[in-house]
């Protein structure tokens, strides 16, 4: 009498079972599943997946109630079951019968498991396009013979399995060669760059300490920063020293300059486009909030950036979403913002030229550099890291500075800071022969006769707690709009917070609470 097979959506397993060939679990894992699924197509006490390891099958994974550590460690020679070569070789799978157990290979657990002659067994290769993973074995202690359209039935379960195996291992691999590039990338950048951190944190200045202190503890949050400083004052160092210190570190670092792109050009340079999103659009192009999904995006220069790219701008920082230039498909992404600026952000707000929701979203934690005049005691230092950043790049290595060399470059007033002392070095490098830069290779720049010199220094403000920047805005917008709380046009909408978050941060932040509840909008 024919047994009648199990009723199972297969069109859907066989479905789920390829999509595992996209999830990001691992080889074992995957085994594991596929093998459990099998057990409602095909009952069994013992199921296991022999990966092929030249001429030996090795046990990879196996599941069901007889299988243990015996199971899990075994492994057969291909020599000793020609049954199962075969089955490698012609791809197809085979149910053992009793004569099979009596004359043929016998079992490939014989020796391991007590399993009765004539007991249920079947061998299924695991093969996909050029690959042969290894093969598949089911067994019952029941004496029987699997029926046929089962045997069929899990045959192409095994191609399934071993389409999703391979490209496992293909993605492993990407995923390896990926993180090889990524970290051959950081070493070259480091020698190009120079040491972010190390120069930060062996600063001589208690302001550049404190501010290395604070960036190390933001570093540790997805809060946005603001790093201000006069221009050539490592602004770009200092962001990439947050990010080198955060858990983002192993994710892109993006930077991208808002005064060095034409306003035209900005929207797509930041979201990217379609093709056929304007003229000139030939191809879909991802923007830098793409290229630095997952890690950080610096966008230098803030200030220079239009109002209405500013809305988009505070669109993501409180959705993480944006519609890519053409499209009217919107696009998630993680992103941490980190936006620097040597102007002067609050009387660009007063000014009109800047939006306050914007500001006070970057404004969360900002971190002010003091300009190299302030700082003169790391001169020597600093002198000394660009020097060795020079000699990578240009390779004239081993330089340095005399004593009366360091002297006229701290007799200078450096308005263009670090940027500037580069600069002076490396003409220096030019100049000099030797390996020793003397007071005569110092070229500095000639005073400015035509007018005065006028060097601004921005007053620094008080350094605040997040708790005090947090409640002063909160009751900024709430004093905008008047006290309203729910609503398109109330303080959560703006804040981009539910009206019951706000509630509760109000409450904690020792805010006058305001009930107003849901209003019409």
């Amino acid at each position: 009498m024919e047994r009648r097979l199990p009723d199972l959506d297969l069109t859907h397993d066989l479905r789920a079972l390829a999509s595992m060939a996209s999830d990001d679990d691992g080889l074992d894992d995957l085994m594991r599943r596929g093998l459990d699924w099998l057990a409602r197509l095909a009952p069994y006490d013992l199921a296991t997946v022999f990966a092929l390891d030249g001429a030996r099958l090795v046990v990879r994974a196996a599941r069901g109630r007889l299988a243990d550590e015996r199971v899990r460690g075994h492994e057969v020679s291909l020599d000793a079951f020609p049954t199962i070569r075969e089955a490698l070789e012609t791809r197809r799978a085979r149910a053992y019968t009793e004569d099979d157990h009596a004359h043929g290979d016998g079992d490939p657990f014989d020796g391991v498991l007590d399993l009765p002659p004539g007991h249920a067994c079947m061998v299924v290769p695991l093969c996909a396009s050029d690959r042969c993973f290894g093969v598949l074995t089911l067994d019952r202690e029941r004496c029987e013979v699997f029926p046929a359209q089962v045997v069929d039935l899990v045959e192409v379960y095994a191609q399934m399995l071993a389409l999703a195996l391979v490209n496992a291992e293909q993605r492993a691999l990407i995923a390896r060669l990926h993180h090889q590039e990524a970290d051959r990338a950081r070493i070259l950048e480091s020698e190009l760059t120079g040491d972010h951190e190390g120069v930060l944190e062996s600063s001589r200045s208690e302001r550049v300490l404190a501010v290395a202190q604070r960036a190390r503890q933001v570093a540790r949050t997805h809060t946005p920063v603001l790093v201000l400083g006069e221009t050539g004052t490592g602004k770009e160092r200092l962001a990439r020293a947050i990010h080198e210190w955060s858990g983002r570190a192993t994710r892109p670092f993006v930077k991208l300059n808002c005064a060095a792109i034409p306003a035209g050009l900005m929207e797509s340079e930041l979201f990217g486009h379609v093709r056929g999103g304007f003229t000139g659009a030939t191809r879909d192009r991802s923007g830098r909030f793409q290229t630095a999904n997952g890690g950080t995006l610096l966008l230098d220069e803030i200030g220079e950036l239009s109002l209405d790219l500013q809305a988009k701008l505070l669109r993501v920082l409180q959705e993480g979403t944006f519609e890519p230039v053409g499209s009217d498909r919107t696009v998630r992404v993680d992103v941490r913002i980190i936006a620097a600026t040597h102007v002067d952000l609050d009387a660009a707000v007063t000014a009109g030229r800047f939006r306050a929701d914007l500001y006070y979203r970057l404004d969360v934690f900002p971190l002010r550099l003091p300009a190299l005049r302030e700082r003169m005691e790391d001169l020597g230092a600093l002198a000394e890291a660009l020097l060795a950043e020079q000699s990578t790049r240009t390779g004239r290595r081993g330089r340095a500075l005399t004593e009366a060399a360091l002297a006229r470059l701290r007799g200078y007033a450096w308005p263009g800071n670090i940027r500037e002392l580069a600069n002076v070095l490396e003409r220096a490098t030019i100049l000099g022969d030797g390996a020793v830069l003397d007071v005569d290779t110092i070229d500095l720049p000639a005073p400015r006769t035509d007018r005065p010199v006028a060097v601004v220094v921005q007053e620094q403000r008080p350094l605040r707690s997040l708790e005090e920047v947090e409640r002063e805005h909160i009751r900024e917008v709430l004093a905008q709009t008047r006290g309203r709380v729910y609503g398109r046009d109330g303080a959560a909408a703006i804040l981009g917070l539910k009206p019951s978050t706000l509630q509760s941060r109000m409450k904690k932040l020792h805010l006058p609470r305001l009930d107003d509840g849901p209003q019409a909008h």
